[in-house]
Order: structure tokens, then C-alpha cells, then sequence
């Protein structure tokens, strides 16, 4: 069962320096409360929405990262935003970490065009992961972002905006797992050719899960699950966890979809999958029960609760419609985003439909 709801953005801030609309790159979502957390994968911003008396949702805000966090190049670098999640007091966001491949241009002679598809680059605020203090504005239900703020549950102490150790070319996290047997093979290769590729990032209690859409390893997707703690310098560093490495992962036979967007509703974890590679196929949601837990694991198909298909574009609209974000509004139903979306699913130049499905009959 599929109903849509619209969400509004603003003329003013809805499109980055080389005019792209936020609406036409939508990456991840993320609900709290009468609000709505989007990204934009072309940008360095995130986005709130306000849901409206009708059930749409408006009043658009837009927070530059570069406000609340350190990054790597200022200015003139895409963060990729791929997932975000919500940790008591803390946002928390983080980019791909993916290499990316030219894309060939018809217009250019063949030797150009096989010279772009030699051409491998990285962008340096992709290898972010951080967290930002956010608190509810008691007299809006709004909830604010602040680069340093009071604790609200510990009077006198402060919440801080810090980020996991990285530079330019990598982060703690990449380093680690330059060294892993089922990864580091693919840190070199950009994330559309199978290559290592972060979609996706859920919270529970303090520990992030982090979705690759790549890898995929004979048919199976990858989570990391990681935690983090801060130094007196205010920086993140991954800790040490029961096996002993500062990183679990855990596989799930997908059938060769990778991960798109990782949601928890209690101790299940709900994950958009959909094609590692740039192409059209089936997109789906699937249900890790008790997915949270001391061991690493291996999940298999029959193991995972296969919930529903989500509607991709094909024909004419290949290459559309391609759902990226999962929100979890209440137990029954999730707001599913979409980035390249069809002309159908835009209204008017600022607006765009998001689907809510229906999850159990």
C-alpha cells in the first residue's frame, strides 16, 4: 500500500553553486519528530523540513556542515552525504567514502571518452564521519543543530561537534580496513564498479551501522558496525570492540543487491537494497530481525524478512527514480526519497513526491 506525500523546498536554498536542485539528489532521510533530515549527495549542506497541518512537508532550512565541523577542503568539495542517524543529543552524518570514475561525454572524440574512463579522483570531504550536537527547540518542536551547546541532561557539561581523525585521501576507518581481508581490495576501486561504497548509517545505542553498497562479495552485502570516542583534543577515534578490532562486520545475503539506506526500529534493522553497479533493478526493503548483538554474523536469505519491492524507473525513465533514503515514521510505515527523480514526480521547480509505504497489512 503506497500514498505520497510532497515536501517543499525553498527558491533560495535549494540548489548548490552549479545549480543543481537539491530535490533531483536526494541520498538519505531521517525523521525526528515533525521533522525531516535530508541530503543532497552534490552538496556540503544538510536540509530540514517542518511537516505542515496537511501532511506535507515545508518550511526549508538549510545548515552548512563547514558552520558545525572542520572539513578536509572548504568550499569547493562535495561531502557525498550518504547516510545520517540520531544518537540521544547527536547528528550524526557521513559521506561515501568512494572513489569516482569520469563519466564518458558523446560530444568528445573516442580517445577523449576512453581517457575519461581512465580517470579515477577522490574528493576529500567524502571520508567524513561526524557528529553534530542537536536539541529541540521547546517553543517551535523544531530541532536545531549547534557546533558546541549545554547538555541539557547534564547541566554544566557540553556537547561538542567532532569527527573521526581523517585528511584529504582517508579517515581512520578507511585505514583500518586498508588491512581486511574481505575489503581491502576494493578501497581502490570507485564505488559504481563494485568498489568500496558507504550508503546508509543507523544508530543504536552508541554503536553506528554503517551499509556499503559496495562490496558485494558472491551475492553478499556488507555492515560495519563501529563506535566511537572523543580525546581531549575533541576528536573521534574509533574504539575497540568485543573481537577485539575497532570494527565488526557482518554479511547478508542480499542476492547481489547492495545496501541503499539502513534504518533500526527497536532491535530490528530495516535495509533498502538495490543494485551495487549504475544500473536499473530491483529495489527492495528487508527486515534484520534482532540484528544487534556481541558476535559478528552471517545472515542468511531465508533469515531476512523480505517486505516489499519499490518502484524504480525503467523504459523511458531508465536510469530515474532510483530510492536512496529510508525515514521510519512509526512501526507500520517508512518514507522512502528518491534521487534522479522522474518529471512526474516533481511539482511546479521547487517540489517533489516522496512515497510512504505501508510495511505490515
Amino acid at each position: 500500500m503506497k500514498k505520497k506525500v510532497i515536501l517543499h523546498f525553498d527558491s533560495k536554498r535549494s540548489r548548490n553553486p552549479e545549480g543543481k536542485h537539491v530535490r533531483d539528489g536526494l541520498s538519505t532521510v531521517l525523521s525526528t519528530g515533525n521533522n525531516l533530515w535530508l541530503s543532497c549527495d552534490e552538496r556540503t549542506t544538510i536540509e530540514r523540513l517542518t511537516q505542515q497541518p496537511d501532511g506535507s512537508y515545508a518550511q526549508h532550512q538549510s545548515f552548512n556542515l563547514e558552520d558545525f565541523l572542520d572539513l578536509p577542503a572548504k568550499g569547493d568539495s562535495e561531502i557525498d552525504i550518504e547516510g545520517m542517524g540520531l544518537d540521544s543529543n547527536y547528528l550524526w552524518v557521513m559521506g561515501s567514502h568512494s572513489l569516482k570514475r569520469s563519466k564518458p561525454k558523446r560530444h568528445q572524440s573516442i580517445r577523449k571518452q576512453m581517457k575519461r574512463l581512465a580517470r579515477v579522483k577522490n574528493d576529500p570531504n567524502r571520508y567524513l564521519l561526524a557528529r553534530i550536537p542537536i536539541l529541540q527547540d521547546a517553543s517551535t518542536g523544531d530541532y536545531i543543530l549547534h557546533r558546541e551547546v549545554e547538555d541539557p541532561e547534564r547541566p554544566g557539561q557540553l556537547l561538542r561537534a567532532a569527527q573521526l581523525h581523517g585528511d584529504t585521501h582517508s579517515s581512520r576507518l578507511t585505514e583500518v580496513l586498508e588491512e581486511d581481508e574481505h575489503i581491502a581490495p576494493f578501497m581502490n576501486i570507485p564505488g559504481k564498479d563494485n568498489g568500496f561504497d558507504v550508503e546508509g548509517l543507523a544508530i543504536y545505542g552508541h554503536r553506528i551501522f554503517i551499509g556499503l553498497r559496495g562490496p558485494v562479495l558472491r551475492g553478499w552485502a556488507m555492515v560495519l558496525e563501529v563506535e566511537a570516542e572523543e580525546d581531549k583534543e575533541g576528536k573521534l577515534h574509533l574504539k575497540k570492540l568485543e573481537n577485539g578490532k575497532p570494527y565488526k562486520k557482518h554479511f547478508l545475503n542480499l542476492r547481489g543487491k547492495g545496501i541503499r539506506e539502513l534504518r533500526f526500529f527497536g532491535k530490528d534493522l530495516y535495509l533498502l537494497a538495490g543494485p551495487t553497479m549504475d544500473l536499473d533493478g530491483v529495489i527492495a526493503i528487508y527486515r534484520w530481525p534482532n540484528a544487534v548483538g556481541e558476535e559478528e554474523q552471517v545472515v542468511h536469505n531465508n533469515e531476512l524478512e523480505r517486505l516489499l519491492e519499490v518502484p524504480h524507473g525503467t523504459g523511458q525513465n531508465t536510469g530515474k527514480d532510483k530510492a536512496e533514503g529510508l525515514a521510519v515514521l512509526d512501526e507500520h510505515h517508512v518514507l522512502v526519497v528518491f534521487d534522479s527523480p522522474t518529471d512526474e514526480r516533481k511539482e511546479g521547480e521547487e517540489a517533489v513526491w516522496a512515497d510512504v509505504l505501508r510495511l505490515v497489512e
